[in-house]
């Protein structure tokens, strides 16, 4: 079994990019744009249990923005169990990280998405 822990150095400024498109699109209150971010940043940091708990930790912030009890609770038992299933590999590949989809289904992951893993030298999949 392979323990993933940080992100790799190649992946980080992908990540990093999401999170800070993010709060560009946050503070400029372009919600659903901003929400797009996070859930490109889940994709891209999922396998990785710091990078992972911390888009879930957004995720929370942000269901506290839009004052949404699903998104709020939804967050909170991902923030329980996401960083441990990164941790030991055990991830949804290309799940978007929202209350509003199952936790551990699969989705394919767009080809933008692809080509960053791709770019970073790193396999999307656990």
């Amino acid at each position: 079994m392979k323990f993933n822990t940080t992100i790799p150095k190649s992946l980080k400024p992908f990540y990093e990019k999401e999170l800070s498109d993010y709060k560009s699109e946050y503070l400029e209150g372009n919600l659903n744009e901003a929400w797009r971010h996070l859930e490109r940043a889940h994709i891209i940091g999922q396998k990785y249990p710091y990078a992972h708990s911390y888009v879930h930790w957004k995720m929370l912030q942000f269901g506290f923005k839009i004052k949404s009890g699903k998104e709020i609770l939804g967050q909170i038992s991902r923030l329980i169990f996401g960083g441990v299933k990164s941790f030991v590999g055990k991830i949804p590949v290309g799940n978007p990280g929202g209350a509003n989809v199952p936790p551990l289904k699969p989705f394919p992951i767009r080809s933008e998405l692809k080509s960053i893993f791709e770019k970073a030298a790193v396999s999307s999949q656990p």
